[in-house]
């Protein structure tokens, strides 16, 4: 049997754990604790410095243990964060939700601000599913 890809530790605060996945794309792991809103920022700033880095455009981001977004936290992803991102490339998410309602109604708020035509989200309750709709999208951003 051959043994899994290892995954490259990208970046780790409070917040959440940014992997970079052999397959080519980005894994972001949000942490269960109370965070900072500049622990926010910096994990999403280093998942746009991540993907522009590697030429990808596909990022995973795990919310099972998340805790919700504050609403600040959320009008920055989706005013200045987003449109940023798709601009360096990025252009298919993978959520794999949480079961709290808050996390999901925040990230809906966040996912229905991206631009259509540039940017896919798809939601899935477990990592095996997402990577698996990942892989079926090109492994580096097309401009």
């Amino acid at each position: 049997m051959k043994p899994a890809p290892q995954l490259r530790l990208y970046f780790e605060n409070a917040a959440a754990l940014l992997q970079e996945d052999p397959a080519g794309f980005l894994r972001v792991t949000w942490k269960q604790h109370p965070r900072q809103p500049q622990d926010t920022r910096a994990v999403f700033m280093h998942m746009m410095q991540g993907i522009s880095r590697n030429n990808w455009s596909r990022i995973l981001i795990n919310q099972a243990s998340m805790v919700p977004f504050a609403p600040d936290e959320q009008e920055w992803v989706a005013r200045e964060w987003l449109p940023r991102a798709v601009e360096a490339g990025y252009r298919h998410g993978a959520v794999v939700v949480s079961a709290d309602v808050m996390v999901r109604l925040a990230t809906a708020y966040i996912t229905t601000q991206a631009p259509v035509s540039a940017l896919v989200y798809r939601s899935f309750e477990t990592d095996a599913e997402a990577v698996e709709w990942l892989l079926q999208h090109p492994r580096s951003a097309s401009f």
